[in-house]
């Protein structure tokens, strides 16, 4: 059993891996390294973004302050073009673990 379990995970990894939605991730993902300092300005963005939306405070000044610090940034054709691909990929795999959950009927 478990080498069967094994063996599926691999080919649905392989099935991923070949995905249109994880190719293009991984190009853009490429052409953001490829500029110097980018990638640590978008994974700043990512962070700080999270931050706002997990955070209790609900400061509406601020989070239009960010909103206008990161409005020139965003508005770059690459950043905009990579967390585009990433969230294609992050709602792929989202449907993909919300169909797993649902098929093992796990509470």
């Amino acid at each position: 059993m478990k080498k069967n379990i094994d063996d599926a995970t691999d080919e649905f990894l392989s099935a991923i891996l070949d995905s249109d939605v994880y190719t293009a991730y991984r190009a853009m993902l490429e052409k953001v390294k490829r500029q110097p300092g980018l990638k640590e300005q978008i994974d700043d963005f990512r962070k700080r973004n999270y931050e706002f939306q997990n955070s209790v405070d609900n400061d509406f000044g601020k989070l239009d302050q960010f909103e206008k610090e990161y409005e020139n940034f965003r508005a770059d054709q690459l950043v905009s073009d990579f967390l585009a691909a990433e969230l294609d990929l992050c709602r792929m795999m989202q449907r993909i673990n919300t169909r797993i959950v649902a098929g093992l009927e796990f509470e």
